[in-house]
């Protein structure tokens, strides 16, 4: 029954976002602070990736009130300031709250796992980032991408807080006022092909 009603939500959220073509302004960004508090969200822009499989996150951030309407909401967002761990770069792209911008910072990959659901062993009740200070190596998960990275760092950089390397989620909003939204839909914690279960 949870998996239709999810379902049922997404669809919705769906169509309503087809709509807003019409009718107002969709934006879709990585969530790099959620204050559950005031209802307020703010994330960082992504725009069409320049090629396939990389996103690509622009300044400046966009900060957002949630629908006014629950109704019109999926899952409460999670924020980090993780933004995108680029293998193949082998380099992490991180926002920088203290100056208001992005950081690229290299790094060493040591193990990139693939097709990792949240309910695989290595992933379920875990807390993400894992970090090993002794050997300066951190693991963060995608739940998006179903990826989960190893990596080493400097050792200033292990120095930087912990949410620097925990990955927000990806939401697309509604809005006809750029600081309000009418519809919020968590993409990383919707999941169409759980609607049958």
């Amino acid at each position: 029954m949870a998996g239709k009603k999810n379902l049922m939500l997404t669809v919705l959220l769906t169509a309503g976002f087809l709509l807003a073509c019409n009718f107002g302004r969709v934006n879709q960004g990585r969530v790099v602070s959620y204050d559950a508090g005031k209802g307020v969200v703010t994330l960082i822009p992504e725009t069409p990736p320049s090629k396939p499989g990389g996103a690509r996150y622009v300044l400046p951030p966009a900060t957002v009130r949630i629908p006014q309407d629950r109704k019109e909401m999926g899952a409460a967002p999670r924020a980090g300031k993780l933004l995108l761990v680029d293998a193949a770069d082998q380099s992490v792209l991180v926002f920088d709250d203290v100056s208001g911008s992005l950081r690229r910072i290299p790094v060493v990959n040591l193990q990139q796992q693939h097709g990792v659901l949240e309910s695989d062993p290595r992933v379920a009740n875990v807390t993400f980032p894992v970090i090993d200070a002794n050997n300066r190596a951190i693991t963060v998960y995608s739940v998006s991408d179903r990826k989960l990275h190893t990596f080493r760092v400097a050792a200033e950089d292990l120095a930087l807080p912990s949410d620097t390397w925990k990955m927000g989620d990806d939401v697309r909003y509604y809005y006809r006022q750029p600081e309000q939204a009418l519809r919020l839909m968590n993409v990383t914690r919707t999941d169409l092909r759980k609607g049958g279960h």
